[in-house]
């Protein structure tokens, strides 16, 4: 059982909605970087989301696009993203940490590889963008042989024909993209998200966790009503390349906050 399970268990315990926040790996560089992962714990982070840096992350917003291509400038690598991992792990053994990336780095490193890597780092599990459940089996079964969670996108059209596959031997929570798009291109109408996450708590019976779009307390605050969690990225990203540590760090408290305190 990976940190995930506990750390929902907790929330609905609770009666909270979580906070999940992403930050890039490497973003302008790994010391930003492991501030950023140890400073979002202490806002109040539930989980945190690393990017793992891509050359085209097809579905990903401009925002995120350019932390990707300033990481890579800065060196950064799937390996730096591993160390990252393990370097944060020496402070804050408790924080769930899930990598998410596209499949190129994760192929290229060996998947079992990469998965036995990652557990030895202290990743809790993976979201793989640009892989479907019919081609992720090495990856499934590398991250399953050490105990990892796949965890899976679902999106608005994602049917109740194609649900069941997306959801069978995900593990952790799933992820439910909100609107058709890229990250940071808004938010779906609160009403239609409440019912796409309550159809796919059921299919799925684990905890849901939304995300693409989500940028002020406001709308966290809406979504932690109808979802296990919110998932921010694109603001943080920006906030961080506008306003440093310090001002990235300041929107991720305000943005826990909502959604802690929203039910």
């Amino acid at each position: 059982m990976t940190r995930l399970t506990p750390t929902f268990d907790r929330l609905k315990s609770d009666g909270k909605a979580g906070f999940v926040a992403y930050v890039m790996a490497g973003d302008p560089d790994a010391d930003t970087t492991l501030a950023m992962m140890t400073g979002l714990a202490e806002a109040g982070a539930d989980v945190i989301e690393l990017g793992v840096p891509f050359t085209d992350p097809m579905a990903d917003g401009p925002p995120i696009q350019r932390a990707a291509l300033r990481a890579l400038d800065g060196g950064m690598t799937l390996r730096g993203t591993l160390d990252l991992v393990r370097r944060f792990r020496e402070t804050d053994t408790g924080t769930p940490v899930v990598l998410m990336g596209y499949a190129n780095p994760f192929y290229a490193y060996g998947f079992g590889a990469f998965a036995e890597a990652a557990s030895q780092a202290g990743a809790d599990g993976v979201i793989c963008v640009d892989l479907p459940p019919e081609e992720d089996t090495e990856l499934r079964e590398g991250l399953k042989a050490q105990g990892l969670s796949l965890i899976r996108l679902a999106t608005p059209t994602t049917d109740d024909a194609r649900l069941p596959r997306v959801v069978e031997d995900t593990s952790g929570f799933v992820y439910y993209v909100s609107t058709t798009g890229v990250t940071g291109s808004g938010v779906g109408e609160t009403a239609v998200v409440s019912g796409a996450v309550d159809r796919v708590r059921k299919a799925a019976n684990l905890p849901v966790a939304v995300g693409f779009g989500v940028k002020t307390p406001e709308r966290a605050a809406e979504i932690a009503r109808v979802a296990d969690a919110v998932v921010v990225g694109s603001a943080i990203v920006d906030a961080l390349n506008a306003s440093g540590v310090d001002g990235a760090l300041k929107l991720a408290k305000t943005l826990a906050d909502a959604a802690h305190s929203a039910r």
